[in-house]
Order: C-alpha cells, then sequence, then structure tokens
C-alpha cells in the first residue's frame, strides 16, 4: 500500500488551527543558502533536492533497497533567519538565511542517499548537488498552523502563535542548529496563486522557566 503522508501523518503537516505536538526524529536531505529566495539560485537549489529525492524514491519502489515500498514524496521544507536580525514587516530578503529539505523515510540511510547522489550527478548537472547532506533531526515539541495567503502576509500568523506561545507559557528556540522557524510548503508556488498558497508555520518550543 502507498504511503500517504497527507493521510497518514495528517496531524504534522495538516494542522487545522495552532497545534502543540511532539515530533520524533525524521531523515531530512538538506542544502543551506543565502539570500532573497525569489531570487534564480533559491531554485537551483531546490533543484538538487528533488533529482536526488526521485531516484531514491524509485529505488524503493523498484525493490532495490530492501523489500518494495511506494510512497509519496513528502513536501519541500525550510528553516529561515536572517543574518542581520531583519524580521517581520521590515524583513530585508537579501539578508535571508536558509537551510531547505525533502524529509525522507525511515527505512533510507545515508549510504542510500550517497548513492543516489552519485547517480544523479552521472546525468544531471546542478551547482548544489555537491552541497547536499544528509541529516537526521528531532524537532520535539513544536507550535505550529497553516498560514493561507502570500509569503510577505506571514507575519499576521506568527503573532496568531505568538499569542498561543503567551497563553501556554512558552518560548521560541533555535530548530536545525540558529534558525529561527520553519515553513513546510503545501502548495508549488510555481503553479499556485500567491494568494492560495498554504504554508505550514512552525516554532520549536520549549517551556517558560
Amino acid at each position: 500500500m502507498k504511503h500517504e503522508w497527507r493521510k497518514a501523518e495528517k496531524d504534522w503537516y495538516l494542522p487545522k488551527q495552532p497545534t502543540l505536538l511532539t515530533l520524533p526524529a525524521l531523515n531530512f536531505i538538506t542544502v543551506t543558502g543565502a539570500g532573497d529566495p525569489n531570487q534564480p539560485d533559491f531554485a537551483d537549489h531546490i533543484g538538487a533536492l528533488y533529482p536526488v529525492a526521485y531516484d531514491l524514491r524509485m529505488a524503493l519502489k523498484r525493490g532495490e533497497l530492501g523489500d518494495p515500498y511506494e510512497y509519496t514524496v513528502y513536501p519541500l521544507e525550510g528553516v529561515w533567519t536572517t543574518s542581520d536580525g531583519s524580521r517581520g514587516s521590515s524583513l530585508n530578503k537579501a539578508a535571508l538565511q536558509y537551510k531547505i529539505m525533502l524529509r525522507q523515510p525511515d527505512r533510507l540511510t545515508e549510504q542510500d542517499f550517497q548513492a543516489a547522489v552519485e547517480r544523479v550527478m552521472g546525468k544531471k548537472t546542478n551547482p548544489y548537488f555537491g552541497d547536499l547532506k544528509w541529516e537526521t533531526y528531532a524537532e520535539g515539541q513544536v507550535l505550529q498552523t497553516i498560514h493561507h495567503g502570500p509569503f510577505d502576509e506571514e507575519p499576521t500568523t506568527f503573532a496568531q502563535l505568538q499569542t498561543v506561545l503567551e497563553e501556554k507559557k512558552l518560548k521560541v528556540i533555535p530548530t536545525m542548529g540558529d534558525y529561527w522557524h520553519r515553513e513546510i510548503y503545501l502548495t508549488d508556488t510555481r503553479r499556485t496563486a500567491p494568494e492560495k498558497a498554504k504554508t505550514v508555520l512552525r516554532y520549536r518550543v520549549a517551556p517558560i522557566e
């Protein structure tokens, strides 16, 4: 049976309201970058992730890495911060720093990933194939909700999360290093009008002591 993350992990990816949950260790293919995501360089970073993810998906489906296993590729995710501390309405997009990623099934290993990178590099070119990394990360307790609409309007939704943080006596802590928050892109910006976009906004949190 095909694993559909929209059904099997609905609570993780499709929150209907601000939600607290605790996440286990998960595997990701990641690549880091900096600058305005509206510039071509960001698309090149994304373009390095997908060929490797699809190579691994087909290897699992064909039974080349154990029992055949079929699944829907997970949505693109990114963790974000800035080099100058700007955020919200004063955000300087040129100062953005990010790590973008695609989650991978638990049954895959870093060795499987490295082999997939080698296969893909033999067929395709991308300046960031060599920068791809395999990371296992446990985010732990998080607070998340869905933002509907353009990315530039995210501060309004983040303000809603801040209200919940105050009510629950929680604080935001960095995720995957020094990044401020995580975004999960449920819609493809290349095919979806900005006003129809859906993005999970997630904070890693901890109790205020």
